[in-house]
């Protein structure tokens, strides 16, 4: 379980225990730390993700984990609940998706839904008719930020900051001129052809914020 919240990790795991009578339930706060605890010595036969922890960027997280674990059912939980959001997670292998604000009961409906093999949505969820278009989606967007190195990922950062290049090599105590490297690199996986357009790239990619928003602006959101 991956969740920064500690009061709620300590309820899901209640819930867990009871429905799926866990022997081992093992919670991260971070996806670094969440990546760190699976291994040779702990398999897990699910995964319950929140989509808005420190270390993640949109939904690059989730695309982190499923490549880690590719057969081990990702049940995401968030208060991003656009239609857009649910789709997308959907396309990219979620097992299901449950709002934050759901009942107990919905919870433990999509706790034996999963178990059982099956998706669970949210009630009322309907697909999103959306036509497709050439511009990349959310979840290529999402899976281009995977792919960059933890070192390109730090300097991502501190470009969407505004940070020029001799002070992102100070604060990463990196030489400029491997900075410049790195940068020329990111660029390359992600496609653009300088930072401002990397910025908005990884910008429109961040679901923070979209909690709330119409399925308009979210679609309009996840597709810049």
């Amino acid at each position: 379980m991956i969740d920064d919240h500690p009061l709620y990790c300590d309820a899901l795991a209640s819930t867990l225990e009871h429905i799926f009578e866990a022997k081992t339930i093992k919670t991260a706060t971070t996806l670094s730390e969440g990546l760190k605890l699976i291994g040779a010595r702990f398999s897990p036969d699910l995964v319950m993700l929140d989509l808005k922890l420190p270390d993640v960027t949109g939904i690059s997280g989730f695309l982190r984990l499923k490549s880690k674990i590719p057969d081990v059912p990702v049940l995401v939980i968030s208060a991003l609940t656009s239609v857009e959001v649910i789709q997308t997670l959907m396309t990219a292998g979620a097992a299901g998706f449950i709002p934050k604000d759901v009942s107990a009961k919905v919870l433990q409906s999509a706790l034996i839904d999963v178990r059982e093999g099956r998706k669970f949505l949210p009630p009322g969820y309907k697909q999103s008719s959306r036509e497709p278009t050439d511009e990349p989606t959310a979840q290529q967007i999402a899976q281009k930020i995977a792919d960059l190195t933890p070192q390109q990922s730090r300097i991502m950062k501190l470009i969407c900051a505004g940070k020029p290049n001799k002070q992102i090599a100070y604060e990463l105590s990196l030489a400029e001129a491997t900075v410049k490297a790195h940068i020329t690199a990111l660029l390359r996986r992600l496609g653009v052809q300088n930072r401002t357009q990397a910025a908005v790239l990884v910008e429109s990619a961040s679901l923070e914020g979209a909690a709330g928003i119409s399925d308009a602006d979210a679609r309009a959101f996840l597709s810049q």
